[in-house]
């Protein structure tokens, strides 16, 4: 293992998952750690196992990384889905850890996933990947000290979707099969459909979407909601132009017919991305959804 701190970043600004830095740094999820003053707190410390090879696909290893708060860790595990536009780029785990300090200082070891990445991968073959990590993740929670009945998932836009799936696809399948007991989805896409159609501009914008449109229901979390899917937080800006709000409140509605425990938390006049405010509030509530439903 490898030891390391880290701090976030003191700057305030809005982070846009449109922009250069969306691309290029971790899919831009690492602007999140902008987040709120209340965030920039000492210095969480952790250590890392980095590079943790879940499976190979052409050739190529798909991989892990394991952070662990060396300071009051709950063993409770949580996968952060590390996609945007369902892009999974790898980051040091120095920069990533600036990104993961709120959760790991909540206690929690996070495992951020990544996947075979557009546009040489589809997410029929993306939604293998994440399958597979959480599989191997559950045969080796031992390694990591987590506890297989407490695995939670989130993610942001793409990374969301993504945790979606696990979370309306993965507990009907037994006592022996993987577990979710937890999901954040934040502005995630929830409904394919309208994306895969070969009319829409966004199909050629994320090539991911370039798949049978037939297919959409199977890849689409909203159509797989049932009793008993996972505990599932929503987070969305109410002017988001890129993944319309109505995603988060369908499948919001939907948790609702199917009993399971839901909420969704609106983020008003923000986009597909929020400002210092709103992350604050997001990694309020996410913390607080996981302790709720995770926490020994």
């Amino acid at each position: 293992m490898i030891q390391k701190k880290c701090c976030w970043n003191s700057k305030l600004r809005k982070f846009n998952p449109q922009s250069v830095e969306w691309r290029s740094l971790h899919a831009g999820l690492l602007a999140l750690l902008l987040a709120a003053p209340s965030l920039h707190a000492q210095e969480p410390h952790y250590s890392v196992q980095a590079d943790v090879v879940y499976g190979h696909k052409d050739g190529m290893a798909l991989t892990y990384d394991v952070f662990v708060p060396s300071e009051n860790a709950n063993g409770v595990g949580i996968l952060f889905m590390v996609s945007g536009g369902w892009v999974s780029r790898w980051t040091e785990p120095e920069q990533a850890v600036a990104f993961l300090g709120p959760v790991l200082k909540a206690g929690y070891t996070v495992i951020a996933v990544r996947h075979g990445s557009s546009p040489r991968y589809i997410i029929p073959e993306i939604a293998v990947d994440i399958r597979k990590a959480l599989e191997h993740i559950d045969q080796h929670v031992e390694d990591f000290h987590i506890d297989r009945k407490r695995l939670g998932v989130f993610g942001f836009s793409a990374g969301g979707h993504l945790s979606l799936l696990l979370g309306t696809q993965t507990n009907h399948q037994g006592e022996a099969a993987p577990h979710v007991a937890a999901v954040v989805a934040v502005f995630p896409p929830t409904d394919l459909g309208p994306y895969v159609d070969p009319a829409n501009p966004l199909r050629e914008r994320f090539p991911a979407l370039k798949f049978d449109p037939s297919l959409a229901d199977q890849y689409s979390p909203l159509k797989h909601v049932s009793e008993d899917d996972a505990p599932t937080l929503l987070i969305h800006g109410d002017k988001d132009e890129l993944v319309p709000i109505w995603h988060s409140q369908k499948i919001d509605e939907a948790f609702e017919q199917a009993k399971v425990e839901h909420e969704l938390i609106t983020i008003q006049d923000a986009g597909h991305g929020f400002d210092a405010d709103g992350n604050k509030r997001m990694f309020e509530a996410m913390v607080h959804w996981f302790d709720q439903h995770l926490a020994p």
